[in-house]
């Protein structure tokens, strides 16, 4: 039989044994454990505006043009841009005396600018034949832009006075002017740029400048064929006789259209 001091160091033994067989299992987990890699965290979204602005958009492709912008405006405000063969029949001026434009043979009317008078008529003679390129106004008139002799092959250009060209003074304007008269068969009726009636061009070129609300109140002799009578201060040169009416009306039957007008130089 055994003695309890035996007995005693029996167990004393195996609680050893327990003892280091736990430290070693919890130093292989704690290893293990070490071991094992942490997982990253998981980051964040980032917080987006309200108010941030869009991406900007794509760039287009190397090499790409953008299309160009339309042009300012159309061909022309005032009208359709042509080209026409016509023969100059006779010059015309304006009250002033200015070459401003002239009669074709079948009966069209051509304007120019009055400060490019000297360059026409030194390029252009009656009789002519000539490349008008311009613009269509609302009455059917052309403004010309450009005027080719065939004859001669030279052109006429509109441009812009010369720079430090000035106007004649306001109280100079009417010193030349002549009182004049005249009485015929109308052969044009002029328009304004917008169409309205402002004046005639009786059968020998002579022109009678009205202004639309003047020409409204002659509807009758607003007309191609009428006979008309007028009164007013122009001049006459040789190249046309032109006036600014100040009564006007049928044979015989003037109407004075402004109540004070000026005297006769």
């Amino acid at each position: 039989m055994q003695s309890p001091r035996y007995f005693s160091q029996t167990i004393r033994a195996r609680l050893v044994s327990a003892t280091s067989l736990a430290a070693v299992l919890a130093m292989s987990v704690g290893c293990a454990a070490q071991a094992q890699p942490e997982a990253a965290p998981a980051l964040a979204p980032a917080p987006v505006a309200g108010d941030a602005a869009p991406p900007p958009p794509p760039s287009p492709p190397m090499g790409a043009v953008p299309p160009a912008p339309p042009p300012p405006g159309g061909v022309a405000a005032d009208g359709e841009a042509t080209t026409a063969e016509v023969t100059v029949a006779r010059f015309l001026t304006n009250p002033d005396g200015d070459v401003d434009g002239f009669l074709t043979s079948d009966g069209r009317l051509v304007r120019f600018p009055p400060h490019m008078s000297t360059q026409l008529t030194s390029t252009v003679r009656a009789g002519d034949d000539v490349l008008v390129s311009g613009w269509r106004d609302a009455g059917g008139a052309l403004t010309a832009q450009r005027i080719t002799d065939k004859r001669s092959a030279q052109q006429v250009v509109d441009q812009p006075p010369l720079p430090g060209a000035r106007p004649l003074p306001r109280e100079l304007r009417g010193a030349g002017l002549s009182r004049l008269s005249a009485q015929g068969r109308v052969a044009h009726v002029t328009t304004a740029p917008r169409g309205e009636p402002d004046g005639v061009i009786l059968s020998d070129g002579t022109v009678i400048k009205l202004t639309p609300p003047v020409a409204q109140q002659f509807p009758a002799l607003m007309r191609t064929g009428a006979t008309v009578s007028a009164l007013g201060y122009g001049t006459r040169n040789q190249y046309g006789t032109a006036f600014q009416a100040t009564s006007f009306g049928s044979p015989g039957k003037l109407t004075q259209i402004y109540e004070r007008f000026p005297p006769a130089p």
